[in-house]
């Protein structure tokens, strides 16, 4: 009788899988992005979105992908919706800024994106916040803001050479011409053919020799 029993678990144990409610087939719009399908990753989250509106991770994952496609008004009703029903996700405070940011609404971006520091000081997209938060003091002319957000770009991620270049441009604008060539020289050493960067070090090296 218990060779019995055992023997029915492990058939039920078979069948499981193949019944309806246990596919392992069932589309992840997670991976679809990661992967690079961002409209198929947006079909996916539709269904799932059409199907569970309160469904928090759906939206966080359609709002990437749509802001990979450039499809920034899209992704901004989604992320207005996951924000009302998770006030401080860190995901969706991020995908706001970004979407204010490409939208050139530097004041919301900032809001956002300082928003995020405050909430995942080493949250899994920090380095981009810090990144796009200093393209945005550049935009407005606030150089120094801009450094020290850089700054902390690169010490998170130091290989990025176009980061390094940028930190040089917001020091060479900042009239901080040594600390520019620096970051200059940092990137060009990891990457020589960033022909921005090149053109800055002359640049800066023919500003200083000049004074």
């Amino acid at each position: 009788m218990r060779h019995l029993c055992g023997l029915c678990a492990a058939l039920l144990f078979l069948l499981v899988p193949a019944l309806p409610g246990f596919s392992q087939n069932r589309p992840d719009a997670l991976l679809e992005y990661r992967n690079g399908n961002y409209d198929r990753a947006v079909e996916i989250c539709r269904s799932e979105i059409a199907a569970n509106s309160n469904n928090l991770e759906a939206h966080v994952v359609i709002c990437w992908s749509l802001l990979r496609l450039g499809r920034y008004d899209e992704a901004l009703a989604y992320a207005r919706t996951g924000r009302g029903m998770s006030r401080y996700d860190p995901r969706i405070i991020e995908i706001l800024g970004e979407i204010y940011y490409y939208r050139g609404q530097n004041t919301e971006a900032l809001q956002y994106f300082q928003e995020y520091v405050n909430l995942a000081p080493e949250g899994q997209r920090i380095e981009t916040v810090y990144y796009l938060l200093g393209e945005i003091y550049i935009r407005l002319g606030r150089f120094r803001h801009a450094d020290i957000a850089l700054s902390t770009a690169v010490h998170w991620v130091p290989g990025n050479a176009a980061w390094w270049a940028r930190l040089a441009y917001a020091r060479e604008s900042a009239g901080d011409l040594s600390e520019a060539i620096a970051a200059y020289e940092r990137a060009l050493s990891l990457n020589s053919q960033l022909s921005d960067a090149r053109r800055g070090l002359e640049r800066t090296r023919q500003a200083l020799g000049s004074r």
